[in-house]
């Protein structure tokens, strides 16, 4: 197959083009090597990306096929359907998309049945990939999980699901492993992916000056996130608290890193009449040089805390989202670095928590407060180093191949 070659939902009949995708490849012993991929968010579709990559360093006869994004099928991997289709938050949010949802659900089951995977890697995801996982073990195809869902979180019951599907469980937290070794799952930790990814502009000064930005000045870096429907709801007290920021200390410079996929004119639109500057492709850079970063809970949280940007996390889903999901949370945190660092070392407005006022007062303590800065930037350097070392994609890759190898016996 040309490498990046993908059909999209509803441009073409994806079950004829798979289908004679494979046959037209009419060699017997690629028969085994069909690997089925489930990635329905943009972080975990990076980590399937990463993880094909290093699978096919060490088999190149293996052909992928399944849920992902533009990066999956880049290193060649056949989409059944992409996740722009899938971009849903929160409890309430996912009812009206229900049906798209379930078509998606019922084409990639069709495929696995049509070309039968010899093993399936599941990637987060847990609504649609543990669903998926059962249906799979009733196929007779195994399953590697790879990146936990939240089951530390909420909704602990899943563990049973994990524990009847899943051949082995790949996890990306140091303190998953653990929780899925006495449950009797096997488990290896393999590392956090984004720690061979996220690395600061080489030169801080330089890039800054690039953007018209003062180096001497302080940087504030906003993520909102990087779905449209958490965007909208985080947006409000974000540009709520730039202005307030703005208008105490006028030395202060807004940076607003738009994640890809995002509109950047509702972004601009959003932010109208503040100083902040909306910038596409420079997230990283943007964090290594931020002052201050404000980053809405999720993915982001981890990348900031790999480049020891000091942050406060914020988030916000619907009102009756929030207020169906929160009595089955029990963990003592929401901010990913207080998790791996088992105690509060970033400040979190969550909900209603999150305002305005709320985000302009914590921001100025940071802000005006250097030592309280250089103390989060350490605590997050202890943060880096539970996250792993370089390589985890590759381990994964290993995990997988190992697991793919007892398939084939």
């Amino acid at each position: 197959m040309p490498k990046g070659r993908r059909s999209a939902i509803g441009s073409t009949p994806h079950l004829s083009r798979v289908c004679g995708w494979w046959h037209a490849l009419d060699v017997s012993c690629f028969v085994d090597m069909r690997l089925l991929i489930s990635s329905g968010e943009p972080s975990g579709e990076l980590y399937a990306a990463e993880l094909l990559r290093h699978l096919k360093e060490r088999r190149s006869d293996i052909h992928a096929f399944g849920l992902g994004g533009d990066r999956l099928a880049a290193e060649g991997a056949h989409l059944t359907a992409h996740i722009r289709d899938l971009a849903v938050v929160g409890l309430v949010e996912v009812v009206s998309h229900l049906p798209r949802i379930r078509r998606i659900f019922n084409r990639l089951l069709h495929d696995c049945e049509q070309l039968r995977p010899k093993l399936a890697v599941l990637i987060d995801y847990p609504d649609f990939n543990l669903r998926l996982a059962r249906a799979l073990r009733a196929r007779g195809v195994p399953v590697v999980y790879y990146v936990s869902p939240q089951i530390w979180a909420w909704r602990r019951w899943r563990m049973r699901t994990i524990r009847a599907t899943a051949r082995e469980m790949l996890v990306i937290f140091p303190f998953e492993e653990a929780l899925y070794r006495d449950a009797g799952v096997p488990v290896s930790f393999v590392g956090h992916p984004l720690v061979d990814h996220v690395r600061p502009a080489s030169d801080r000064d330089a890039f800054l000056r690039g953007l018209d930005l003062d180096p001497a000045r302080p940087l504030v870096t906003i993520l909102p996130g990087s779905r449209h429907g958490e965007v909208a709801l985080n947006l409000p007290p974000l540009v709520g608290a730039v202005r307030l920021l703005a208008e105490r200390d006028k030395a202060l410079q807004f940076a607003v890193a738009a994640a890809p996929g995002l509109d950047g004119s509702a972004l601009q639109s959003a932010f109208a009449g503040t100083p902040a500057r909306i910038l596409s492709g420079q997230t990283h850079a943007l964090l290594g040089a931020a002052t201050l970063a404000l980053v809405a809970s999720g993915t982001a949280t981890v990348e900031a805390a790999l480049l020891g940007a000091p942050m406060i996390v914020v988030y916000r889903v619907s009102p009756l989202t929030y207020f169906l999901g929160r009595r089955f949370v029990s963990v003592p945190h929401f901010a990913m670095a207080n998790l791996i660092a088992e105690r509060r070392i970033v400040p979190e407005l969550i909900q209603d928590d999150f305002n305005a006022e709320n985000l302009a007062r914590e921001a100025r303590l940071l802000l005006d407060d250097p030592a309280r800065r250089e103390t989060m930037r350490k605590d997050l350097g202890e943060v880096r180093q539970r996250l792993g070392a370089p390589g985890a994609s590759a381990r994964a890759a290993e995990a997988v191949a190992r697991v793919l190898d007892s398939a084939l016996r």
